[in-house]
């Protein structure tokens, strides 16, 4: 089509945008009218997608890392035939609408991603990227093509400056991800004004440097120009960075080329004064002329063709491949093998025992074997988090079907791959470093969680058991930082047939799921003489009885502290004193579970609670009170052993001893 056949969709996308963000009195209109254009040219010709049908594994992905130009995706939503209707652009930004203020994955009908703290898209779009070179490797077979298909992302000079984005861009120019074709909305505005305030560097040089193919196009309105381009992209192999020279906000008379069009309404004269250089009705407001209909209807009709084509070349694999197709449909609803759970190994009772991240290994290793879409890798970390699965290949190795992802050190970029992986679908993505670097991660895990994200994440090293690296290596704060984080499960094993469980009960989760291991050996437990590994699925359970009687004070404890805990209520019983102990690897479990289990647990009648675990109080009052006893740690570590770490800083059992006489007044 030629740009003066497609000037008036284009134009109703401004029109929209402008309407929508007035409407408001709040929101971004200017980076949807620079980039109406470029949109309406990915959804009407470039893009691979079914508006009645948004879902279809083989469709291409659309991201738009800057999610504040929401009001640029909802119109080309409206008007390429998406459930997405005129009264739902009304009500942006309002409570209830299928239009918030920023996309949200699994609420608007064809939004792919949940965008908007900047940067995090373009992560997300490596992995949607790197999941398709798996799912291409897996299942693809000669004369019989069911994956190929591209991810396009839009990014805005802001998610150019976080960083995330240059640890993404980075792994994705190493592992060559040709079928990611990046636009850059080179505006040169943000909200404190021009960006040479403090955005200064050569940006294509930069992606070069990173192995991306490189282009530019020196005006979002050249629709040949972005065609061309585009062409390019598609024939080279390596993932694609288009610079697109746009200008905010027009064609506004009066606030184009300004930060005044980045962040907030045009106003009421502005925008009437833009439509009438559009040449556009001034009213009413949310106008669409009737001839687009035509061009919503020609996208449809694309859109389903394409999928009918599909759906033929499934067929015929079906009929070719019959296994393989059924792995296929399995991968796709996230399923793992029935049964998988009893190839999980279970280990003997031992006193020395062995460091929970150890315990592990061996369970991700037989996992690996009855998981093929298990796919995932570690940020540099491999050798200690004992992550890496076992005789696979590794993304950018080219051999075979690609599971192991080396991040390098990149937490963040893991993070968000993860969720663009599990995103995708057809995999089931993990990532893994030490938990102390949760740090970096915490936006990424953030929106895993607030977008129910199966992603599951393997943190070693859970505790001032880290010992001679000291305290910057010594998690302290970070259990409270993630329990506090709504939809986040958190479990944290206290020995190896524990860390079984916390692997079941990780990926059976439907949302992101972080088991915390330690450095540090923990004695595998004799569980015929105490309560069974998999009351770990119930978040806390009774893992000692008390000896003698009613127990008179409870001990919680989770991970390497349950041992501490047992050592504890042995030294109480050498005096008469009856404790129980509690392991309570999951706060979030146990908080699901019915009042009757919760007070069976902890009874409201047993008042004296002593809490032992190597990390700050914050947030035990919950289950123990604040008559409650804290064998917790709220100050920074040390570099010294383990062992020395753990007697001077008082998390020892005869502390909890101690604590127990004292609440018990003896």
């Amino acid at each position: 089509m030629t740009r003066d056949s497609v000037a008036v969709v284009v134009d109703a996308v401004r029109a929209l945008s402008m309407d929508a963000v007035q409407a408001a009195n709040s929101g971004h209109p200017g980076t949807p009218m620079a980039l109406a254009p470029l949109g309406w040219l990915l959804f009407s010709e470039e893009r691979k997608h079914d508006p009645h049908m948004p879902h279809w594994p083989d469709r291409d992905r659309f991201v738009l890392s800057c999610g504040h130009a929401s009001m640029l995706q909802y119109a080309l939503l409206h008007l390429s035939g998406y459930e997405v209707s005129i009264d739902d652009l009304k009500n942006f930004r309002q409570w209830g609408s299928l239009t918030p203020g920023h996309p949200e994955v699994k609420h608007t009908p064809g939004v792919e991603v949940t965008t908007g703290p900047l940067g995090q898209g373009l992560a997300n779009a490596v992995g949607m990227a790197l999941a398709e070179v798996h799912l291409a490797a897996r299942f693809n077979r000669p004369g019989h093509t069911i994956v190929d298909h591209t991810t396009w992302c839009i990014v805005s000079d802001g998610d150019l400056m976080e960083g995330v984005s240059a640890e993404a861009s980075s792994l994705a120019g190493h592992l060559k991800l040709g079928k990611l074709i990046c636009f850059w909305d080179d505006n040169k505005i943000t909200i404190d004004g021009r960006t040479d305030i403090t955005f200064t560097e050569d940006v294509c040089a930069r992606y070069a440097a990173y192995g991306w193919h490189v282009q530019s196009v020196d005006s979002a309105e050249n629709l040949a120009a972005l065609r061309v381009a585009i062409a390019a992209a598609r024939a080279d192999a390596r993932p694609s960075f288009i610079r697109v020279s746009s200008i905010i906000g027009w064609p506004s008379p009066g606030k184009k080329d300004s930060s005044k069009a980045h962040g907030a309404p045009l106003g009421p004269d502005e925008v009437k004064a833009t439509k009438r250089v559009m040449g556009w009705p001034e009213e009413p407001a949310f106008f669409v002329p009737p001839e687009v209909e035509a061009h919503r209807a020609a996208v449809v009709a694309r859109g389903r063709a394409d999928h009918e084509a599909w759906r033929a070349r499934w067929r015929a694999y079906a009929t070719a491949h019959p296994a393989l197709a059924e792995e296929f449909e399995d991968a796709s609803r996230g399923k793992l093998a029935r049964g998988w759970e009893a190839a999980l190994p279970t280990f003997p009772a031992d006193a020395k025992g062995m460091g929970t991240r150890k315990a592990g290994q061996a369970v991700l290793q037989a996992l690996a074997k009855v998981a093929p879409a298990l796919v995932g890798g570690s940020a540099d970390l491999a050798e200690s988090n004992f992550t890496a699965m076992e005789h696979l290949p590794a993304f950018g190795s080219g051999d075979g079907i690609p599971r192991n992802i080396a991040y390098g050190i990149r937490e963040h970029a893991m993070g968000a791959i993860v969720n663009g992986m599990a995103l995708h679908g057809g995999v089931i993505a993990y990532g893994s470093t030490f938990f102390v670097f949760t740090d970096y991660m915490r936006p990424a895990l953030r929106l895993a969680a607030l977008c129910k994200l199966p992603v599951r994440h393997i943190f070693t090293h859970d505790s001032i058991g880290v010992g001679e690296d000291g305290p910057t290596h010594q998690p302290v704060e970070h259990l409270a930082a993630l329990r506090a984080m709504p939809g986040m499960l958190v479990l944290r094993p206290c020995d190896a047939n524990e860390v079984r469980e916390a692997y079941i009960a990780a990926f059976s989760s439907d949302g992101p799921a972080c088991i915390v291991l330690s450095r540090q050996n923990a004695p595998t437990l004799d569980r015929t003489k105490l309560g069974a590994a998999d009351g770990l699925h119930r978040g806390a359970y009774i893992l000692a009885e008390a000896e003698g009687g009613a127990a008179q004070a409870v001990i919680i404890a989770t991970g390497t502290e349950v041992s501490v805990a047992l050592k504890a209520r042995e030294l109480l019983a050498a005096e008469g004193l009856r404790a129980r102990v509690v392991s309570m690897p999951s706060w979030e479990l146990f908080a699901r579970q019915p009042e009757s289990w919760r007070d069976q647990v902890l009874p409201r009648s047993l008042k004296v609670r002593v809490v032992v675990e190597a990390a700050t109080r914050f947030g035990w009052e919950r289950w123990a009170g604040d008559a409650g006893s804290y064998i917790t740690l709220d100050h920074y570590g040390a570099s010294a052993p383990a062992e020395r770490l753990y007697k001077e800083f008082g998390i020892t059992a005869e502390a909890a001893a101690a604590a127990v006489r004292t609440a018990l007044g003896r």
